[in-house]
């Protein structure tokens, strides 16, 4: 009797016990999920591993919040459109609103960011810091200038040059803080560079004091020629950058073909000599430091994935060595990645565990975060939606005897010989009837050729997210289609020109010659290689985009309304001196230059930007120093150091470290592991099959099977490539040959299963 009554008990026990266990899994493959997710991203937070903690921390890093950051940090940028100096001018109540809108979501975020770490370690990150002084000084401005306006007093917006720093401090700025690192590394090396070139520079100036300070010669506009020491400085300095060459040196020339000497010299020594110093310094410094940036990353992401593999492991037996069981990783990869496939999952662990033991060791689980990362394209064999229509015409001879046509190498051949005498069409004069009604006999043939290899291609496989060019060829095609047949009815009405149609219509006909540049097998290497380091080249996009900010900011608020553009129907006389009479025939003036100003936001970003492509840069700080103070050059003269000799050299030696990488290096051991795992399993599409045109991209009907072939199977993988799912992928790839594969970073801290961000030797 006894039995029976306490089966009822002995049942809920194990029914809670595995509840128990079922739950405690969860939650250690959460945290492993976030180690591993960490890892792949290179995330570097010393997040508290509570049960709430991690919960908190995944709902961080959830890509919807992060997007949302971004979004209200872009509203707070932009609000320099609407604020006095204004594109579209907005009372101050209104931007005010919006600007504490964004302070509210900052303030929350920042919040939530110190529920996931310890106290301790969130008072002790400095970005943190950075983020609560720029919030609590942009409220005491708007509380100041608030209340300044609201007394009818002028006041200025001083905290607006602390908006783009907060795009550095998030964590999600870890690239931009990144660059910002490699600037104030190679800064002290520069620092030396930079003075013996300004000693330089004070010597040549000196010399050319002394050769022509005496002997009455004029510049072009009758002003004394090198007697003034400073202005000499300046005007050297000028030449540096090529901006005033040669009309610097054209009255000393004029006056003795030997004076050329000495800005021959000078070019040499400066020009040639010193600016190439410049970017080999430059190079050498980032290149190390980025270095050892990226050997500490990769030693913390293997602590990561250690930490993982630690809560994750179990052992067969007493005294082996831990393992993780196939079940455990596959739930593991699902968590990290949901949106990966069962075959892709299935295919990554054939590639960890080779010899098919149905468990892994540390060394094959720590390999998991660069295997996510590296980009595997799958195909999905689909039978032709005519072929499931009429099979019999399909596959009949004409039909096959036509795909292959369509497939051959010749196909392509001609229709890029007609895409190319369509640009000789294109150069010719439109108003010609012939030349203008050929367009249509070309957009005839280009949609037969789509209509055509839609007829061999499957449609969801030719439009897949990997074909750019089969993307991009329709897309301008059928716009093209669209606006020719809009320009002719538009054009067909009474009165009506339709040019900004046909100007629509011009633009899609050229970018329709770009498909050339995929025809020959270097230039679509070279195009390859640059989208590839896109992602890693915005990161200098932000850079500039913080930089150009700060000095629009500062700019508006020292040159606003010192000059005026009149516009080109204006008949004020004005104009002739852009509304400044300190300006009268002035090379500024006469240039009407008078619309590079900093009168809002839009034309400080476009001024900023001539002055970044140096031609006439002298003219332009000119202008602003001539209606303020000598002392504006001072302005100019900061931008064009940190910009074009740090900024752009830096930027300079990145792109020529990742196009080396991208464009000469072979694919790393890891992607090989898995091109030949995917080979073993005859899972394969071969490489010609991805790398040749975009006709040949995808598989043809000459791969299906003919009667006692073994069927294909319904999924195919192909490497990328050399492509990466991440920047820091790729920046690692720079340096894999430098890292030590079982470098762990053991000896870090692991009380609590955790890890603190890498200390870099800054």
């Amino acid at each position: 009797m006894s039995e029976p009554e306490k089966s009822p008990v002995s049942a809920a026990e194990t029914a809670g016990e595995s509840g128990e266990q079922s739950k405690e899994e969860d939650l250690d493959l959460d945290l492993a999920s976030i180690f591993v997710s960490d890892a792949q991203f290179n995330r570097n937070i010393f997040f508290d591993s509570s049960p709430q903690a991690v919960r908190l921390y995944i709902l961080y890093n959830h890509w919807g919040l992060q997007v949302a950051v971004y979004f209200f940090i872009l509203v707070d940028l932009s609000l320099a459109l609407f604020e006095d100096p204004a594109v579209v001018l907005l009372p101050l109540w209104a931007t005010m609103s919006v600007e504490l809108l964004c302070i509210l979501v900052f303030i929350a975020r920042l919040t939530h960011y110190a529920k996931v770490i310890p106290r301790d370690k969130f008072w002790k990150d400095p970005k943190n810091l950075c983020i609560i002084a720029i919030l609590t000084l942009t409220l005491l401005d708007m509380l100041i200038y608030g209340s300044l306006r609201a007394l009818d007093c002028s006041g200025v917006r001083w905290s607006r040059v602390l908006r783009p720093l907060l795009l550095v401090n998030i964590t999600e700025g870890r690239r931009l803080r990144q660059a910002f690192r490699s600037i104030r590394n190679a800064l002290p090396q520069i620092l030396l560079v930079f003075l013996l070139f300004i000693f330089s520079i004070l010597i040549f100036s000196l010399m050319a004091l002394k050769l022509f300070s005496k002997r009455g010669l004029k510049t072009t506009d009758g002003a004394p020629y090198f007697t003034n020491f400073l202005q000499i400085v300046f005007d050297l300095y000028v030449l540096v950058t090529t901006a005033n060459s040669p009309d610097i040196m054209m009255p000393a020339y004029n006056s003795s073909s030997i004076f050329s000497i000495f800005f021959i010299v000078f070019i040499l020594v400066n020009v040639y000599i010193f600016m190439s110093v410049f970017l080999a310094v430059v190079y050498n410094n980032y290149k190390k430091h980025l270095k050892e940036e990226v050997r500490q990353l990769v030693r913390a992401k293997r602590h990561k994935m250690a930490r993982a593999f630690a809560v994750l492991q179990q052992k067969s037996v007493e005294g082996a060595e831990p393992v993780v069981t196939h079940d455990r990783w596959s739930r593991l990869v699902r968590r990290v990645r949901p949106d990966i496939s069962h075959a892709h999952k299935e295919l990554l662990w054939s590639v960890c565990d080779p010899e098919e033991k149905g468990a892994i060791g540390k060394l094959a689980f720590v390999q998991l975060a660069d295997l996510l990362n590296i980009e595997v394209i799958t195909l999905k064999q689909r039978p032709h939606p005519l072929q499931s229509l009429w099979p019999t015409l399909y596959l009949s001879k004409p039909s096959r005897l036509l795909c292959s046509v369509i497939q051959h190498r010749g196909f392509i051949i001609l229709f890029d010989l007609i895409i190319l005498v369509n640009a000789v069409f294109i150069a010719l004069d439109e108003e010609n009837p012939l030349i203008s009604n050929s367009e249509w006999f070309f957009l005839a043939l280009y949609l037969l050729e789509i209509i055509l290899k839609l007829y061999v291609h499957e449609p969801r496989t030719f439009f897949s997210r990997h074909n750019f060019w089969n993307w991009f060829d329709t897309i301008i095609v059928v716009a093209a289609l669209i606006a020719t047949i809009a320009n002719s009815a538009l054009k067909s009405s009474s009165g009506y020109t339709s040019r900004q149609i046909l100007d629509i219509v011009f633009i899609l006909r050229v970018l329709r010659l770009i498909r050339v540049v995929d025809s020959i097998n270097r230039f679509r290497a070279i195009i390859n290689t640059l989208i590839r380091i896109g992602p890693a080249i915005l990161t200098f996009g932000q850079l500039i985009l913080v930089v150009y900010y700060i000095f629009a900011m500062v700019g508006m608020e020292l040159f606003n309304g010192k000059v005026q553009f009149f516009g080109p129907e204006s008949e004020a006389p004005e104009r002739l001196y852009c509304g400044n009479p300190l300006l009268k025939d002035t090379a500024f003036a006469l240039h009407n230059y008078c619309k590079n100003n900093f009168n809002q936001v839009v034309s400080s970003f476009v001024l900023l930007l001539e002055l970044t492509m140096v031609n006439q840069w002298h003219v332009l700080s000119s202008g602003f120093s001539l209606t303020t103070h000598s002392a504006a050059r001072l302005y100019f003269l900061l931008f064009h150091i940190t910009v074009v000799i740090i900024i752009i050299n830096i930027f300079v030696a990145f792109v020529l470290e990742a196009f080396f990488v991208e464009y000469s290096v072979e694919k790393s051991d890891l992607q090989n592991s898995v091109e030949k795992k995917i080979e073993e399993l005859q899972l394969g599409v071969k490489q010609e099959k991805l790398e040749q045109n975009l006709v040949n991209s995808m598989e043809t009907i000459d791969s299906e099977q003919e009667d006692g072939q073994k069927k294909r199977p319904a999924l195919l993988f192909k490497i990328a490539s050399k492509r990466y799912r991440t920047v820091d992928a790729l920046i690692q790839r720079m340096f894999e040959n430098d890292l030590d594969p079982e470098d762990f970073n053991e000896n870090e801290d692991e009380t609590n299963g955790n890890f603190s961000n890498p200390a870099f030797n800054l």
